[in-house]
């Protein structure tokens, strides 16, 4: 969850101007708001509790949790640090009630090996997806924002956020913001790089809102 945003790799720059000749809108994207960011996150247990300390917050106020959980475990978090935390000392990091449950359940899942993060980068998309939405507190919402921040997943395209959506209404001169449905739907024109369509439509309502861009 670093505030730094590198520039993207060579070969999804290269992906990118093939999406650009699909759906040529995108390139507008980079004309008003610069060039896009490639912003990732850790694999494994830290992506996963990125995915539930980001939920239903501003990016800002989750980069401020993520740094306070990084203080408590004296660096990055691992599942069995979490565990040795009293509920008390979450709270004070920032992490509502649910979400100190979701915490807990995902870093016992993990520390049983009840699911393995480990093995998700050779899994299919929808076994992923899967495996994550099996712990409580993760939707496929939060399995496809994994799939594309922590594993890369190109064509990985979370319909249910409400930030692309507004993005896709703006950009696509929709007079309503489509639901999740037909969000999917209008986003299967931009397959196989679904997942570089969705950066271009938070990089898009980044600088339609004047928000930072800082990783949630």
């Amino acid at each position: 969850m670093s505030e730094a945003e590198p520039p993207l790799p060579p070969a999804e720059r290269a992906a990118l101007r093939r999406l650009f000749a699909r759906a040529p809108v995108f390139a507008a994207v980079e004309r008003q708001a610069g060039r896009l960011p490639w912003r990732t996150r850790p694999p494994g247990f830290p992506g996963l509790l990125a995915a539930i300390v980001g939920q239903q917050i501003s990016n800002h106020a989750a980069a401020a949790i993520w740094r306070r959980l990084e203080a408590l475990m004296g660096g990055t978090p691992t599942a069995e640090a979490l565990l040795a935390l009293p509920e008390t000392a979450l709270r004070s990091a920032g992490l509502s009630g649910p979400k100190i449950a979701y915490a807990r359940g995902l870093a016992e899942a993990v520390a049983t090996r009840r699911i393995v993060p480990e093995a998700f980068p050779l899994m299919p998309d929808e076994a992923v997806i899967a495996a994550i939405s099996s712990l409580r507190g993760f939707g496929r919402w939060s399995a496809e924002i994994y799939l594309l921040f922590a594993l890369g997943r190109r064509d990985a395209f979370p319909a249910a956020d409400l930030a692309l959506a507004a993005s896709a209404q703006a950009l696509l001169g929709l007079a309503e913001r489509p639901g999740e449905k037909r969000l999917r739907a209008l986003a299967e024109a931009w397959a196989p790089y679904r997942g570089l369509a969705a950066r271009l439509l938070w990089h898009h309502w980044r600088h339609l809102t004047s928000r930072p861009a800082v990783d949630s």
